[in-house]
């Protein structure tokens, strides 16, 4: 089986890129048409607020190339709640929503929790079972995005491998980061690109991403990056998913392209 490495941006209607991104002149309605060729994913945000329609993720699917991919995060009302265990709803309402419609081009799923969001274990695990594995028929990636510090421990490590869902890698200052893979895949946020550097991340800092990339795809485990538990050194080949989100965000199509260079990509 054949294991990928993409790696994208944060959504793609940005004004600042119609400036350092984008064409001249390009229409804004060519603009998913024109990221997706030099791109080869985008994490959607606007999931994140508002339910979408069907036609518009059927209108992603035909705007973008094959072997494009959609990471979608999941909708606020199924994360932001005190009690996880009453989500099935809103976990439905997203799932049966139309994100079906991108077929081989719907990527990881992202929920999303707020940093005030404690660990407990028990409504976890009761917000993991809500999970489908599938939508229509395509399965279904889960990745979970915790950004409390209570989360750094082996039991939420275990709940996670045990339901097949993926942790955040987060580089960046005020969220935990785990480089302990739980899933068939690993999915990094890259939040510390500075405005200074055309490419948002120096070329040093490139190098490394692209070096660790390489070797979760391989199986292999960076040694350069905190875990929680003694990560085996050998693991399992896995897609990787890296999005360059936050920070200097005019910088981030040049910093995934810079990646992308480095990863042998030909736009």
């Amino acid at each position: 089986m054949r294991h990928s490495i993409r790696v994208g941006t944060g959504g793609w209607t940005y004004e600042p890129w119609r400036d350092n991104f984008f064409p001249e002149g390009l229409p804004h309605s060519r603009e998913l048409e024109y990221a997706s060729r030099h791109l080869s994913a985008i994490e959607v945000n606007g999931t994140y607020y508002g339910t979408l329609k069907p036609a518009s993720f059927k209108k992603w699917h035909d705007e973008t190339p094959e072997g494009f991919v959609f990471s979608l995060k999941a909708t606020r009302y199924a994360t932001n709640r005190r009690m996880l265990a009453d989500a099935g709803e809103s976990v439905t309402r997203f799932v049966e929503s139309g994100i079906s419609e991108l077929g081989a081009k719907l990527g990881p799923i992202v929920w999303q929790f707020m940093p005030g969001k404690v660990f407990d274990a028990a409504d976890f695990e009761a917000f993991l079972t809500l999970l489908p594995a599938k939508a229509d028929g395509i399965a279904l990636r889960h990745v979970v995005d915790v950004r409390n510090e209570s989360f750094m421990t082996p039991e939420f490590l275990a709940l996670a491998r045990r339901y097949k869902v993926a942790t955040v890698f987060a580089d960046a200052e005020q969220f935990p980061s785990f480089a302990d893979l739980t899933s068939d895949f690993a999915y990094a946020r890259l939040m510390m690109s500075d405005a200074a550097i055309d490419t948002g991340y120096a070329g040093a800092a490139l190098d490394a991403w692209a070096e660790r990339a390489k070797l979760w795809a391989a199986g292999d485990a960076p040694d350069d990056l905190p875990s929680i538990e003694d990560v085996p050194k050998k693991q399992a080949p896995r897609d990787v998913f890296i999005f360059f989100i936050n920070g200097a965000k005019e910088r981030a199509p040049a910093a995934a392209m810079a990646l992308l260079q480095r990863l042998g990509f030909q736009a």
